[in-house]
């Protein structure tokens, strides 16, 4: 059976860390991932997927994300059912993440979130100094017969 996800996007809150009885860490965030199309008011649709993220990998997130951060994750889908307090049957749906990624660069991740949290534009990356370009002569310096055909009668080499 094969069960892997991989997902891009922004996380939506600041992820929360807490621990088990048996003192494991466990993280939860959701991450608001881009469907890559408009509503009927022009606005981007995006769906919202909870995260959870285990021991190492929790601690890892919680210390170096934060709300607006550009994220990747790759894990697993997991389903759970659970009573709500109404005595309601519910299904919760996650990503159980294997591995988490910075997906942006800092001034990417540090950048404010626009309307709803989702779809802001990323700061734009500070410019480069111009780099020298290799003159021309250095690639053309060989002679022709570095390229010469080679008689191979349509015999295989191997």
């Amino acid at each position: 059976m094969l069960n892997v996800v991989a997902i891009m996007g922004r996380l939506a809150r600041d992820p929360e860390l807490r621990q088990t009885t048996t003192g494991k860490s466990v993280a939860s965030f959701t991450i608001a991932c881009d469907r890559g199309r408009r509503d009927a008011n022009g606005q981007n649709v995006a769906d919202w997927i909870p995260v959870t993220a285990w021991d190492r990998t929790a601690e890892f997130v919680c210390k170096y994300f934060q709300k607006g951060s550009l994220i990747a994750v790759d894990g697993r889908l997991q389903s759970r059912s659970y009573q709500d307090k109404n005595g309601n049957n519910r299904t919760a749906i996650e990503i159980v993440a294997n591995n988490v990624n910075f997906a942006g660069p800092k001034s990417a991740n540090a950048a404010p979130m626009g309307d709803a949290g989702y779809g802001a534009p990323m700061a734009e990356p500070a410019a480069r100094p111009a780099m020298q370009q290799p003159s021309a002569a250095s690639y053309s310096a060989g002679s022709n017969d570095d390229f010469a055909l080679i008689e191979d009668e349509g015999d295989l080499p191997f």
